[in-house]
């Protein structure tokens, strides 16, 4: 998949705990020395020292290295998404942030006025694009009416399935479809079928909960959130796993 100009690689990363300290500044350069050019936060996430942490690990960005973050999360007004939006470009250490995303519809608003709040800071040259998150086809096509949408982050996963037709839309419409918590917690993914099959493949289970996001569509691009380099490192080899067929349809069988 591409966001703009940009090829993203399938597997990024999630930075919801992300603190700022030196081992997770290291952790985030790291990530891209290992090949992730996708990484995720959000306004709100360890209280902005997530976004802080990625700014002092990578500012200035490098070229082919897209970050996206979130804000709205609880408050979908104009005058609060602007501020938010300037205070993510702050601790990213950025002008123009890649991808931002309304990060929850909020009831209160209505969904256009937090839309056009977000497409005036891209006209004003503060943001490349623009996403949604946890929303339905009927909000995404109601948005696309403001603003061009390129990605949509949904909860999606093996164990969690409540978007398939999101997945089916983003697909025809050439949109991200990002999943966040992606191996919906890695204990509650063992079963007989997921260890049959990883065993089989020589395998971890989280990363044949990651190969079967990838097949079911070319759209979906996984964001696992990790602390640690080894986990990172094997998240990114389930790029490596083309499951079968009937490997697929067996998983998809377990909801």
């Amino acid at each position: 998949m591409r966001l703009g100009s940009t090829d993203i690689n399938r597997i990024g990363l999630g930075t919801n705990r992300l603190t700022d300290t030196e081992q997770n500044r290291a952790l985030v350069a790291e990530a891209v020395t290992a090949g992730i050019n996708f990484i995720d936060t959000a306004h709100l996430y360890a209280g902005g020292r997530s976004e802080a942490t990625i700014g002092a690990a990578l500012a200035p960005f490098p070229d082919g290295i897209v970050v996206a973050t979130k804000g709205g999360y609880d408050d979908g007004r104009p005058e609060t998404l602007a501020a938010q939006i300037e205070e993510s470009l702050r601790r990213l250490r950025t002008d123009t942030i890649d991808l931002y995303y309304l990060h929850r519809v909020d009831p209160k608003v209505p969904l256009e006025r937090s839309v056009e709040a977000i497409n005036e800071a891209r006209e004003d040259g503060k943001l490349r694009h623009v996403g949604l998150s946890e929303v339905g086809v009927g909000e995404i096509e109601r948005a696309r009416r403001v603003v061009p949408i390129v990605a949509v982050q949904n909860h999606y996963s093996l164990s969690e399935r409540k978007y398939e037709d999101v997945i089916d839309y983003c697909e025809q419409e050439q949109i991200l479809f990002v999943p966040f918590y992606p191996l919906g917690g890695r204990t509650g993914l063992r079963n007989e079928t997921t260890e049959e099959i990883a065993a089989a493949r020589g395998a971890s289970v989280s990363q044949i909960a990651l190969a079967w996001l990838l097949k079911r569509s070319p759209a979906i691009v996984p964001i696992p959130g990790t602390l640690s380099l080894n986990h990172l490192r094997e998240n990114t080899a389930a790029l490596e796993i083309e499951l079968a067929d009937e490997e697929f349809e067996a998983l998809a069988r377990l909801q």
